[in-house]
């Protein structure tokens, strides 16, 4: 099976739809967060935006997680750039990504209601600047990340031709 990875903006549900799909397809699942380096962790608590530079060695670690499944996996990451999401391609073969798309307004509401998450809602903006969408690139599936989490999975293993495992 093909890895996934579940990306977009801060705030879009990537941690609940990435461990939905993993328990339905019955894969592993990656927490993208979990491979930022502490200094990463401490710009953005600081409301810094990251840089290519920054990402580069945590986008090495996540393709080094991809790589390392060659049965699948799913991963939770922003991948807000093609040439983030190209690396990760290069590093599993037939990947595919599912985008939640989420509107500004959507997005502050949500980052601003977590407590325990060192990314604060003033690098939103940061984020929806930095993003190119992914519409029109091989394997993308693009979901309104609005949808109630039952429709989401569903419509996710609906769009990747998977009904789950039993």
């Amino acid at each position: 099976m093909d890895s996934i990875v579940v990306m977009g903006v801060a705030g879009c549900g990537k941690s609940s739809l990435g461990a939905d799909l993993a328990r339905a397809l019955g894969l592993p699942l990656v927490e993208g967060d979990d491979f930022h380096p502490p200094a990463n962790q401490q710009k953005m608590r600081d409301g810094i935006p990251l840089t290519d530079a920054d990402r580069a060695g945590w986008l090495d670690a996540l393709a080094g997680e991809l790589a390392a499944a060659p049965d699948g996996t799913v991963l939770t990451c922003s991948a807000l750039k093609q040439a983030y999401r190209d690396r990760l391609r290069a590093a599993a073969p037939g990947l595919r990504f599912v985008h939640l798309v989420l509107s500004r307004e959507e997005a502050l509401r949500r980052v601003g209601a977590r407590a325990s998450h060192f990314f604060p809602s003033s690098l939103v903006d940061s984020q929806l600047a930095t993003l190119e969408s992914p519409a029109g690139e091989p394997g993308v599936v693009e979901l309104d990340a609005t949808l109630p989490p039952e429709a989401l999975r569903a419509e996710a293993l609906r769009q990747l031709g998977s009904s789950g495992k039993p």
